[in-house]
């Protein structure tokens, strides 16, 4: 498919998704969810690099705005108004993000007083730790199109108040990390750690650290490095085998920018990808039919793959890393596999697609037009 091929699709998909979401036009009450607008940020800004249309960077600022004065809010049906931080209407402004974001699912959170659900816990509102380094990085990204420094401001302050509640001291001694955590950051919704937070956490902030001129995230740095050491990353799930693959990329970038060295890192990412991806393969769920597979999840991988050429030019001179990079390519034209499936109109007829209409669309979009949302 040629690119001007890709651009039309993803500029069709995201007409599309403005218009169910109600950011164009603009609805009173838009529906917001913290992860696909993250995506949705990056595929705008990706739009306005290909095209040079200034609408497409307008509607990225927008959402941008849409998503603090709606996850940075209180819900509708919530006793509590205003800023989930708790600032005054002026203050919270000036800084949308320092109490976090909603996740912007449909139903509240849970109470104090009810009892764990695990399937309910799902659907419910709160905020999730790696919800929050999505929109931190797609935050820096508008700073980098615009040269607008406003915006990796937000996400410096977004990652303090993050790490400062989903971080602790378990009384067995080290860090942990909280996996979901009440709307005010007071309390945790769901106490286990997720697998790649503290990774994904660690790699979000040295590449905000570094657009925001360095120091800012020393000390949350360093105590992330010490939650990752010893962790296991490799998995068969493909949406956490992308995360590991945009990590992987974005340290390669970082590493070439700042002549830092993530040697180890990168190949203990490295292996934890390949691993995942002979383990995706071998189990033959991409071979399903529609009804049985996850296309938001699939596109984790392929929006990762997508990244596979430019970690290969990064690394190229380093023969440590060369090896595993020459296995991983070998998986790109799975890529393809997932895009070219999704893309034929008969499997969007599927439940699993049009019950997740919305993110399906926008990873999709991102898989087809994925620069801004790889770089750093």
């Amino acid at each position: 498919m040629t690119d001007n091929a890709k651009t039309s699709i993803v500029r069709d998909l995201m007409a599309e998704f403005a218009g169910m979401t109600g950011l164009d036009p603009p609805a009173p009450h838009p529906r917001r969810y913290l992860w696909t607008d993250a995506y949705a940020v990056c595929n705008y800004l990706d739009l306005f690099r290909r095209t040079g249309d200034a609408d497409c960077r307008d509607l990225a600022l927008r959402l941008v705005d849409q998503v603090h004065q709606t996850l940075g809010r209180h819900r509708d049906d919530d006793p509590r108004t205003g800023w989930i931080s708790g600032l005054p209407e002026a203050e919270g402004e000036a800084h949308p993000t320092r109490g976090g974001l909603r996740i912007g699912k449909p139903f509240p959170e849970r109470r104090s007083d009810e009892p764990f659900d695990e399937r309910l816990e799902w659907e419910r509102d709160g905020q999730y730790y790696h919800y929050l380094t999505k929109w931190m990085h797609a935050l820096n990204r508008v700073s980098r199109v615009t040269s607008d420094p406003a915006y990796t401001r937000w996400a410096v302050e977004l990652a303090k108040a993050a790490h400062t509640a989903f971080t602790y001291a378990p009384s067995s001694g080290g860090r942990r990390m909280y996996w979901k955590m009440s709307i005010d950051l007071s309390r945790p919704l769901v106490p286990a750690m997720g697998q790649h937070d503290p990774l994904d956490g660690f790699v979000t902030y040295s590449e905000i650290n570094a657009a925001a001129g360095g120091a800012d995230l020393s000390v949350e740095i360093a105590d992330l490095s010490r939650i990752c050491r010893g962790g296991i990353l490799a998995t068969d799930d493909p949406l956490g085998i992308g995360g590991l693959l945009f990590d992987a990329g974005r340290l390669a970038q970082l590493a070439a920018r700042e002549g830092s060295s993530y040697e180890d890192l990168l190949t203990s990412i490295l292996d934890a990808a390949l691993a995942g991806l002979a383990r995706f393969v071998g189990g033959g769920t991409i071979r399903y039919p529609a009804e049985y597979r996850l296309a938001f999840r699939e596109f984790g991988v392929s929006i990762g793959l997508r990244g596979a050429g430019p970690l290969v030019e990064r690394v190229r001179e380093n023969p440590d890393l060369s090896g595993w990079v020459e296995a991983l390519v070998q998986y790109v034209p799975l890529a393809d596999t997932i895009e070219r499936f999704w893309m034929d109109g008969k499997n969007r007829e599927a439940g699993t697609w049009t019950g997740n209409r919305e993110i399906n669309m926008v990873m999709l979009a991102t898989s087809l037009a994925p620069g801004e949302f790889l770089a750093v």
